[in-house]
């Protein structure tokens, strides 16, 4: 039986006459593409191309195999679409929420996969600063939002019986400060205590996601410099990196930083934030349904207790 990827490359130099162009058109290299018409020659046991010093021609046996292979690709390909509108994804829209983080980082790789699958469903995405997105879910506002809480938390969220939060990833706190300061010298975790008398870039004090951190920063003695009255981390990290004071962010956000940061993780390490996926269950659309798989298979493993 002959793969379709191969039958593929042979249509392509069949129309571009040539391997160089039909291998930019087709996303590969044109040693690579060569190796996939190597092997298809040896399935069909026939010399399927012949090279000239302009590109490439198809022999009698090339044109033969290239017509059946074009039936064959446009089948598959009225298949692939007859598929998605038998399982409602061929057309209609995808409404999708996210906070800043997780719409930079994580929600852009499982969203480029979907397009793949499902090019015709339009996608819309919107941003929802935690807990809006829940809500919207819950609402019929979005079909899927990814949202947060952090650890220690002040206070316990109810969540609409509608919906489902289901935790995709868990990543620690680490203190951020300019490059080369003091604290952040040290590759073992850094006693919470440590931060006492240390400025301190407050990260949204009054925000309910951040109340039960700063919390917890004011307890170990830090003391408040900068109060950054809005959750934009990217001002956080700026703060910190122009040495201001030392701040208290995730990870990832540590680690995408544009502007020069230190890091280093907390002992103990109890200062967490999850991320998670929020959705309507069983009543999701398949949509829907199809996206959160992409998001379970990308960062289901990484979600911890």
């Amino acid at each position: 039986m002959y793969d379709p990827t191969r039958l593929a490359a042979l249509v392509a130099v069949a129309e571009d006459g040539s391997i160089t162009r039909a291998a930019q058109r087709l996303g590969y290299t044109a040693p690579a593409l060569s190796q996939q018409l190597a092997k298809l020659e040896r399935e069909a046991g026939a010399s399927l191309l012949v090279r000239h010093h302009r590109g490439a021609r198809l022999t009698a046996a090339g044109e033969l195999l290239a017509a059946r292979a074009r039936r064959v690709l446009d089948e598959l390909d009225r298949a692939r679409h007859e598929l998605a509108r038998l399982t409602g994804l061929s057309g209609g829209r995808l409404r999708i929420g996210t906070f800043p983080t997780a719409g930079i980082h994580l929600l852009p790789p499982a969203l480029s996969a979907f397009r793949r699958a499902h090019p015709d469903v339009e996608l819309s995405v919107a941003e929802f600063e935690p807990p809006q997105g829940v809500a919207a879910v819950a609402d019929g506002t979005l079909d899927l939002a990814l949202t947060h809480v952090y650890r220690p938390a002040d206070g316990v969220e109810a969540v609409p019986a509608a919906v489902t939060v289901e935790p995709l990833l868990v990543e620690e706190l680490v203190v951020v400060t300019a490059p080369g300061h003091v604290l952040t010298e040290g590759s073992s975790r850094l006693p919470l205590t440590e931060l006492a008398g240390q400025p301190l870039i407050s990260m949204a004090p009054a925000h309910p996601r951040r109340r039960g951190v700063e919390a917890a920063l004011a307890a170990a003695g830090a003391t408040p410099a900068v109060v950054v009255e809005t959750p934009g981390y990217a001002v956080v990290c700026a703060l910190a990196s122009a040495g201001l004071g030392v701040a208290v962010v995730p990870e990832m956000v540590a680690r995408m930083s544009t502007t020069p940061v230190s890091t280093r993780p907390l002992e103990p390490g109890e200062l967490r934030r999850t991320i998670s996926v929020v959705h309507r269950g069983e009543d999701a659309s398949p949509a829907a349904a199809t996206l959160l798989a992409l998001l379970r298979g990308a960062f289901g493993r990484s979600a911890t207790a």
